[in-house]
């Protein structure tokens, strides 16, 4: 009774991963009272088969999911279609309450009915008894058995916490429960007395940010949260998180943020190969749709690293909202996961971002400030731009006050307080990042992250004729007019290494440096050219084109 009760109530099962020979435990060993024998996957199909009554329930089930969810996005306009035709009186209520119960009731007879399905079913049920085990112990053998499937990540067991003990050793304070430490926007007027009228007068327009960030602006920024979405593209996650995990031996996850948010991650060791590259780490953080199932890590996979992928919160398996905040919590435990329970160095991780994910990649920079590289492709400088672009003109002030207040995404300010290696990659045909046309390169916001970044860096280098020259440099749309730009000023590479070279052994290599403060127009616009095209390069592709694994370069540094 137990066992139809824990079907009944467990998750669903989605797959079961063939097991891998060198997975497999060795027959000699006795079965202990708190692990459970292998399945027989050699007999059964990767994919795990339903009986009938199973799939059936399991069909209604999913059915009334998506109602529920088209139900909950268009109930503002139902309540107020109700209100108008005046349904919502109490004579009208009652009885419509009364069917919703019996609907409840009929849905929790299906639950059940699949229960029993289940319970039928010799594979669910070594399932379960697996999963059972794993709960009562997190033992290596348990783990190693659950690992082989693949079922709804609400009840994955937690692997990691942000609390644990070993991961907090060397912080300093680290994050509390209110989340990790964000830099916050400058007041829109500054000066002004905060007195309680002022409070006053602000209040309606607080409150009108705060609805349109949490309902209208989140599921624009974030689609990928966006539940029927993850529906539809639930057959290409599967398949995805199959090819990691058993064409890329990937091991998935979960960790616990100090938001109380869960995080679905995969991790793909390549340490134990020949290929050098694989003593690195590259975790990558996806775009707006983006899941790790399907996304950037299949760049740094096939150039041979060790990867670290994740979920933003509410993508796929991981939960909660994607806010600044929750992402920068998560990005936190994703990053002590990687040093305290995966074993790599600071200097061995590198963060790689494409797209939206520059916000948390720039955070762990920041953050972090002893990791490899950081390597952003298809990102921007600022959220505000674009919002404003995709918004009427009408909206300025409430767009500019929503993304500022809930939506900051201050990646160049972020990247500003990391003193390593970086990269810049622009699409030059990119849709997404440019504030008028795709075919209007200059408009294209990894422009002003890479002006940004080098006015912070080599202020002096970055004056007037420096600016200008590398503007000129980024309009060109083709290598051959990089090239003829670049040889029309003679830049003398050799001697632009030295020049820096020289500085740095001088006066160190914090950032922002003086060099170029005695130099001449000339010497300031080669080293501001040189310098541009070592932060920088281009790839003829639009937004959403898969970087391919040659196009993946370590940054250039002295």
């Amino acid at each position: 009774m137990a066992k139809l009760l824990s079907c009944v109530l467990g998750p669903r099962l989605y797959k079961i991963y063939r097991e891998r020979d060198s997975e497999r435990a060795p027959s000699s060993v006795p079965e202990t009272p708190t692990s459970v024998t292998n399945p027989p996957t050699s007999s059964w199909d990767t994919y795990y088969q339903p009986r009938a009554l199973e799939k059936h329930a399991d069909s209604i089930l999913a059915l009334a999911s998506v109602f529920w969810s088209i139900s909950y996005y268009s109930s503002p306009f139902a309540f107020f279609y109700l209100y108008r035709k005046g349904y919502l009186s109490l004579s009208k209520v009652v009885p419509f309450s009364h069917y919703a119960g019996t609907l409840l009731l009929l849905l929790a007879g299906v639950a059940c009915l699949r229960g029993i399905g289940r319970w039928t079913n010799p594979q669910y049920r070594q399932f379960i008894t697996i999963l059972e085990a794993t709960h009562r112990n997190q033992s290596a053998e348990n783990k190693r058995q659950l690992a082989n499937y693949n079922f709804d990540f609400r009840s994955w067991p937690i692997d990691f916490h942000w609390e644990e003990p070993s991961s907090r050793k060397e912080s300093r304070g680290g994050p509390s429960r209110r989340g990790v430490a964000l830099l916050r926007p400058e007041p829109l007027h500054r000066g002004t007395a905060d007195t309680l009228l002022n409070r006053v007068k602000k209040l309606p327009c607080q409150i009108t940010s705060y609805l349109v960030a949490h309902t209208l602006g989140r599921r624009m920024l974030y689609p990928g949260s966006v539940y029927l979405l993850q529906k539809a593209l639930m057959p290409v996650l599967l398949q995805g998180q199959a090819r990691l995990v058993e064409e890329c031996n990937g091991r998935r996850a979960k960790l616990l943020a100090c938001d109380g948010n869960e995080i679905d991650t995969m991790f793909v060791d390549r340490r134990g190969t020949a290929e050098p590259q694989g003593q690195k780490l590259v975790i990558c953080c996806e775009g707006n749709a983006g899941f790790y199932e399907v996304g950037c890590v299949s760049t740094p996979l096939e150039a041979g690293y060790s990867v670290l992928g994740w979920n933003h919160p509410g993508f796929a398996g991981s939960t909660g909202v994607p806010f600044p905040q929750n992402e920068a919590n998560a990005m936190d435990v994703v990053v002590q996961f990687a040093i305290h329970r995966l074993g790599f160095q600071p200097q061995d991780i590198i963060i790689y971002a494409w797209s939206i994910g520059g916000f948390t990649a720039t955070w762990a920079a920041m953050s972090y400030p002893d990791v490899s590289a950081v390597i952003l492709d298809a990102s921007f400088d600022d959220l505000v731009p674009l919002a404003l672009k995709v918004m009427p003109d009408s909206w300025r002030g409430l767009v500019t006050r929503t993304v500022r207040q809930h939506l900051n995404l201050n990646n160049a300010e972020q990247l500003c307080r990391y003193q390593g290696p970086v990269l810049l990659i622009r699409r030059t045909k990119d849709e997404i990042i440019t504030t008028t046309v795709p075919e209007d390169i200059m408009s294209n916001r990894g422009n002003d992250l890479l002006l940004k970044l080098l006015q912070f860096r080599y202020p002096r280098v970055m004056a007037e004729e420096g600016l200008r020259v590398v503007r000129q440099w980024l309009e060109a749309s083709s290598q051959l007019e990089e090239a003829s730009i670049y040889s029309r000023w003679e830049v003398e590479e050799d001697w632009c290494l030295s020049v820096l070279r020289s500085y740095q052994a001088e006066h160190g290599p914090d950032f922002p440096w003086s060099v170029g403060e005695d130099m001449s127009a000339d010497g300031r616009r080669q080293l501001a050219l040189f310098l541009a095209r070592k932060h920088l390069h281009n790839f003829e592709a639009t937004h959403c084109t898969p970087l391919p694994a040659q196009n993946f370069q370590m940054p250039w540094h002295l």
